[in-house]
């Protein structure tokens, strides 16, 4: 089981990674701006009312929507999706259900989904 604690260290450690002020969110300058690769999910508690931080839970992108299905049918204990993510390469994370090693792996993809090398 990981947490942001785990998240941050590992994000940080990743070439070029910032992160975001007032905001758990990680990203990559790519031509002079900010590209996200990871983030808390704002999770939609009550339909009439903004979204709030669930720092339970990372957004987490991926390489395209292809990795995402393959992710989300072959472990939906570790990830799933919300409409708000329909056709948009990203996963949700259930921290609680990832090891050290997971993360590092999501992470490491994540980043290297953006061309970090056209800054």
């Amino acid at each position: 089981m990981v947490d942001q604690v785990d998240v941050r260290r590992v994000a940080l450690a990743l070439p070029g990674a910032l992160e975001d002020e007032g905001y758990f969110a990680f990203s990559v300058l790519v031509r002079g701006k900010r590209k996200g690769f990871a983030w808390v999910w704002l999770e939609r508690v009550h339909p009439k009312k903004g979204r709030v931080p669930n720092p339970g839970v990372l957004a987490v992108r991926v390489r395209d929507t292809q990795q995402k299905e393959m992710l989300l049918a072959t472990e939906p204990d570790k990830f799933f999706t919300e409409p708000h993510y329909n056709g948009f390469p990203a996963v949700l994370v259930r921290l609680s259900a990832v090891e050290a090693d997971d993360l590092e792996w999501l992470l490491t993809n994540a980043w290297g989904c953006l061309d970090a090398s056209a800054a």
